[in-house]
């Protein structure tokens, strides 16, 4: 089901947002405020034609967005489809997108046991010769967008839900060894892009998942392999989701591991259908997200897994679920929107001298 503004009273229509959120996500010390997008007639976009124009404009919009992530294109399904094949349209639809709009592009993912091609589950792997397929798709792919990159996530959703590692092709045939191998590359690789692990169900700071995160990369670290961040997706729920100050606890926590952390795929599910009290209950979850991160020295942004109710994946993925992102289908504003602007706002008017809260880096593959 897809939602429109109409289903909200004239009162939640009227927008008191004039700055817009990248612009207000730097004022307030991060380093962006950024959009996943994918690419044009594929997936979720494809039944949507109509709306390109008009998502365009938004997305291209540099006050808006200052960063962007291939939702789809870079995975190994889409550039390695056949062993020693690459094929980099879809993520130089984002890449270029990227450039010619002035955005920072946060890179994924280069390992994941989902949408995997199907040729690197069905071969019989030994460790030697998994190794090789693994060093040789990560060269391939950040070498060819080497020094585009502000980050790459390395790997993606190496842990089960109860924390432990999760029983995928790389983890069966190599054991924890793939993460090291898989960082390991990637650093060498692209020795200016920040490496990070992501994986969702992290954000709670006394989840057993979030106790894995805090295992995998502290493993990592002893074994003298480089990390820089720490990714929560944040797949979150508008009828039960963690308290900023859960979030802020989560990412010091991470911060206190490595040099940064981020919240890389956010989006909040509504059962649907949706209506004024959950839309509240999503508002108050992106504004304690915004606080969390603005919140936290470590945190240098916020990206949304899309940011048009229409392209997302939940609908697909979650029955009965939907309206998690920021615009409805008539490109009118969740309330969400003008939560999280006035809680820049306030964040902003809170410091003292209005100052941020950390100089920002110099970055590769963009400005901020």
């Amino acid at each position: 089901m897809k939602l429109s503004a109409p289903l909200l009273t004239a009162t939640a229509l009227l927008s008191p947002a004039t700055a817009q959120l990248h612009d207000l996500a730097k004022q307030a010390g991060l380093l962006y405020f950024g959009a996943a997008t994918d690419t044009p007639h594929q997936r979720e976009r494809a039944p949507y034609p109509e709306s390109y124009a008009q998502y365009d404009a938004i997305l291209n919009d540099p006050s808006e967005f200052g960063q962007t992530t291939p939702t789809n294109g870079q995975k190994w399904l889409f550039v390695e489809p056949q062993s020693r094949l690459f094929n980099f349209t879809e993520g130089d639809y984002v890449a270029d997108l990227a450039q010619n709009t002035n955005k920072l592009l946060r890179c994924h993912a280069l390992v994941w046991h989902s949408q995997l091609a199907p040729w690197v589950e069905t071969t019989e792997w030994t460790p030697e010769t998994l190794t090789g397929a693994i060093t040789r798709h990560i060269r391939a792919v950040a070498g060819y967008y080497r020094g585009r990159c502000y980050a790459w996530d390395v790997v993606n959703e190496a842990l089960d839900e109860d924390g432990t590692y999760r029983k995928s092709v790389f983890y069966e045939v190599l054991g924890e060894e793939y993460l090291k191998l898989a960082f390991r590359v990637a650093a060498e690789v692209d020795p200016d892009a920040k490496l990070y692990y992501n994986d969702y169900g992290i954000e709670r700071p006394d989840s057993v998942k979030t106790a894995g995160a805090v295992r995998l990369v502290t493993m990592l670290k002893d074994a003298g392999v480089r990390i820089d961040g720490v990714g929560m997706q944040a797949h979150l729920h508008a009828d039960n989701h963690p308290t900023a100050e859960e979030l802020i606890a989560t990412s010091e926590g991470y911060g206190a591991l490595v040099d940064e952390v981020a919240f890389t795929e956010l989006d909040v599910r509504i059962k649907m259908p949706a209506n004024e009290t959950k839309l509240e209950w999503q508002k108050e979850c992106y504004q304690k997200v915004v606080t969390a991160c603005v919140k936290v020295k470590a945190c240098v942004g916020i990206t949304l897994w899309d940011f048009y109710d229409p392209f997302s994946w939940v609908p697909d993925v979650f029955e009965g679920q939907g309206a998690s992102l920021v615009w409805f289908e008539d490109f009118s504003k969740h309330p969400a929107y003008d939560g999280m602007v006035q809680t820049f706002k306030k964040l902003i008017g809170d410091k003292p001298g209005n100052g941020c809260k950390r100089r920002r880096r110099s970055v590769a593959g963009g400005k901020a």
